[in-house]
């Protein structure tokens, strides 16, 4: 058996405030809600391969994190800047740039690019 994709999964613990967050750090509304209490965002080329989904879970929420990747990392600064998202200041690390934030219910989401 060989593997096509993936999708990043969170548990959150309110889904109309998880989605106006991740709406914002992914820049769009969901691409879909496959079923009730599941938001999609399919990421790249690899539609409805690789992505990230929000699933309403409270008993679960905040327990989870998800490593996003951009190719300009200041252009992603600015447009959280812009919609109010909080994140921690970016840093270099041995290959890439990192910038960490936490979701609502406190999942982690961490986002690296390339050097610039």
């Amino acid at each position: 058996m060989t593997f096509t994709g993936v999708m990043a999964n969170l548990t959150v613990g309110d889904l109309d405030r998880s989605r106006a967050w991740y709406a914002a750090v992914v820049g769009r509304e969901p691409d879909e809600s496959p079923m009730e209490g599941l938001l999609a965002w399919y990421l790249g080329e690899a539609s409805h391969r690789v992505g990230l989904q929000v699933h309403e879970e409270p008993d679960r929420a905040g327990r989870g994190g998800v490593v996003l990747h951009t190719e300009d990392l200041a252009a992603t600064v600015a447009r959280l800047d812009a919609a109010g998202v909080a994140h921690d200041e970016p840093f270099d690390a041995t290959h890439t740039q990192v910038m960490v934030m936490s979701d609502p219910d406190g999942n982690r989401v961490v986002v690296t690019a390339p050097f610039a």
